[in-house]
């Protein structure tokens, strides 16, 4: 039987503020970077793009666990997959 897919979202934009929680400066310019099957996959593309965009400090991307969303009951360490 396959694993179960669990998918994940790559997203990134400049920041308002490095304090505090993420907010982006606008939200309309939010970069999707893309949706990878595996945990593994979307830290890669992460890496790629804050490697990218390493000289603006406020330019941050993020892994978004987008399965947690679509099925909140799902629970576990998906880093493995």
């Amino acid at each position: 039987m396959p694993d179960k897919q669990l998918l994940h979202l790559v997203i990134g934009g400049e920041l308002k503020s490095l304090e505090g929680p993420p907010e982006f400066r606008d939200p309309s310019k939010v970069d999707f970077v893309g949706a990878y099957p595996t945990y593994n996959a979307a830290v890669s593309a992460w890496r790629s793009k804050a490697q990218e965009t390493v000289d603006n400090a406020l330019m941050r991307y993020f892994v978004i666990h987008a399965h947690r969303l679509l099925d909140p009951a799902v629970h576990g360490d998906d880093h493995a997959h």
